[in-house]
């Protein structure tokens, strides 16, 4: 998938109306590295293991240079890299422990607001 093509469809996927990104590279999007919350100290192990793209959340101005050209840092916010997690939970739980109620909240607990 082209870059801007991937950056468009996970905007969508997660939801999110911005995401902060390093340089493109003008090369395909094959390989992708996700971290959710606060993950810039993962930037060289994301690199290592060939990821074309890391997407985590909480990176410094500071860290998009971590990226060196080799692969784009894409930072969607905390909330947004991190709010599918719930579900995961309790999908997992659920089958784990058939027997256990498990009440979901729909509350969004993101403080975070955009203008």
């Amino acid at each position: 998938m082209s870059e801007l093509d991937f950056l468009a469809y996970l905007k969508t996927k997660m939801k999110t109306n911005t995401i902060r990104h390093s340089s493109l590279l003008g090369k395909p999007i094959k390989r992708v590295a996700v971290l959710g919350g606060s993950g810039a100290f993962a930037i060289g192990a994301a690199e290592a293991k060939g990821a074309d793209i890391f997407i985590t959340a909480d990176l410094k101005y500071h860290d998009f240079f971590s990226a060196e050209n080799q692969l784009i840092l894409a930072d969607i916010g905390h909330y947004e890299s991190e709010q599918f997690t719930k579900n995961g939970l309790v999908a997992h739980l659920t089958k784990k422990i058939s027997n256990f109620a498990i009440v979901l909240s729909n509350k969004n607990t993101n403080p975070v607001k955009y203008f």
